[in-house]
């Protein structure tokens, strides 16, 4: 009887560490695609943040004098590059789930100056006939659908790799090997928000 015992312990000992490597391996997979997902996320976030300054300065050189914009803008690209020029913290020289949250945090808190800016045109009538506002502008079009499109990518693995990591028996490995689940993209509320051109959202002083 005791050694029928032994026997079955045995057993679900094995077969617990079996699971285990097998669970190792699924979620390292599924994590490297989390992290490749998130690097093109990055690099659309990091390249529409120097659009937008030099989208701004082109406004500031034809005469437009929103400085609560240029403000804003500034300081939400002063805030992303902060976050993603923090050493990475992670396993294998990889950014944390923290600060992958962080990044999303400061990516999100450019709101709606997008489309403050973009929406100046009504305000200032010269700069529809400004040709690198015009072009830029098309460029911060295309960031913006690239961006969209790396978000979806990233949520979709990372929605698989939680998945994988929150059930049996993956979820043995994922606590053994510390395997943390992962922050979905959600972008801030305000981003979504369509502007209104008013006395209250912009302060119209054009030049003359």
């Amino acid at each position: 009887m005791k050694s029928r015992r032994l026997a079955m312990l045995f057993g679900i000992a094995v077969l617990s560490l079996t699971a285990s490597g097998c669970g190792y391996n699924t979620l390292t997979t599924k994590h490297q695609a989390v992290k490749a997902r998130w690097a093109d996320v990055e690099t659309q976030m990091q390249r529409r943040g120097d659009l937008l300054n030099n989208l701004a300065e082109a406004a500031k050189m034809a005469g437009v004098q929103e400085q609560e914009v240029f403000g804003r803008i500034a300081d939400a690209r002063a805030r992303l590059l902060q976050a993603t020029s923090q050493p990475p913290q992670g396993e294998g020289g990889d950014r944390s789930p923290e600060q992958r949250q962080a990044i999303i945090d400061a990516d999100n808190s450019f709101g709606g100056t997008i489309g403050r800016l973009l929406v100046l045109q009504e305000a200032y009538p010269n700069l529809k006939s400004n040709e690198s506002f015009l072009a830029l502008q098309t460029e911060v079009a295309g960031t913006e659908n690239r961006i969209a499109t790396a978000r979806k990518d990233y949520n979709a693995v990372t929605e698989d790799y939680n998945g994988t990591r929150s059930r049996f028996p993956t979820v043995i490995s994922a606590k053994l090997f510390g395997f943390k689940e992962e922050p979905y993209f959600k972008a801030d509320e305000a981003a979504r928000e369509v502007p209104q051109l008013n006395s209250n959202s912009l302060r119209q002083n054009p030049t003359k």
